[in-house]
């Protein structure tokens, strides 16, 4: 039996100006289970990133319910890698624990540990420009992971980089969360990415948002994001969520 992590129930989220009220969300209900992979794809506008930043507590929801137990925790990782140029790789990670009153030895040796197992040990000590943008985004995730959260949410992670090098940090990306058994929520206007990374895909009308389907995603011999391309099954999926969707992402 699979395990509920999150619950909304009823989301709404409605924004006022000086001309007007624009409502972002109108009644989203949706189960999120442990250790799944959950991409939201919809037209732009529809909220999707919305969603994230409520949950992540950046801004508030104008109604309805957010159900999730008091000791889950969760991190987001942003468009963009935010690195900053003066400290180094592994003085970036240390941010967010610094922040939170929790760097300590343990804690150090944690996010270095990450580092090391997702090929960044030899950059401890270098700075950002020495990386190339897949591997700072990688670096980006373990920031997010030294707070140990056990919800990712992600927000067009790999927005930001050329087609080759999204579909390797994708791969990255996909490991280093179902390694960690880290529960993800990615909003992506990708519908191949999120085909290939997700167990399930939640499609958004446009605005106001509200959900329009959900699919699971099932594809013979799951592995990596870029092997999952090449799946019988990828296309089928891919056409279904392009019919799907009201207008062009």
């Amino acid at each position: 039996m699979k395990n509920k992590i999150l619950v909304l129930k009823n989301l709404k989220k409605c924004f006022h100006f000086d001309e007007g009220m624009t409502i972002a969300l109108n009644g989203i209900d949706l189960d999120i289970y442990k250790n799944e992979f959950v991409s939201i794809v919809g037209p732009s506008g529809c909220g999707k990133s919305t969603i994230l930043s409520i949950l992540a507590g950046l801004i508030n929801k104008t109604d309805g319910d957010i159900i999730i137990d008091d000791n889950t925790s969760i991190g987001y990782m942003l468009q963009t890698d935010s690195l900053f140029p003066w400290r180094t790789i592994l003085d970036n990670c240390l941010i967010g624990l610094e922040v939170n009153g929790l760097k300590n030895e343990e804690n150090i040796s944690y996010v270095i540990s990450l580092l090391e197992k997702y090929g960044l040990g030899d950059f401890l000590d270098k700075y950002p420009d020495n990386l190339s943008g897949g591997m700072r985004q990688r670096v980006a995730l373990i920031r997010t992971l030294a707070l140990k959260p056990d919800i990712l949410l992600l927000d067009e992670p790999m927005s930001a980089l050329d087609y080759q090098s999204r579909l390797s940090i994708s791969d990255d990306i996909y490991k280093i969360i179902k390694n960690e058994k880290k529960t993800a929520i990615m909003v992506t206007h990708d519908i191949a990415e999120a085909v290939s990374m997700s167990d399930r895909v939640i499609v958004l009308t446009k605005r106001p948002g509200v959900i329009k389907s959900i699919y699971e995603i099932v594809l013979e011999n799951r592995s990596t994001p870029t092997n999952n391309r090449k799946s019988k099954d990828f296309s089928k999926y891919y056409d279904v969520l392009w019919r799907d969707l009201d207008v062009h992402l």
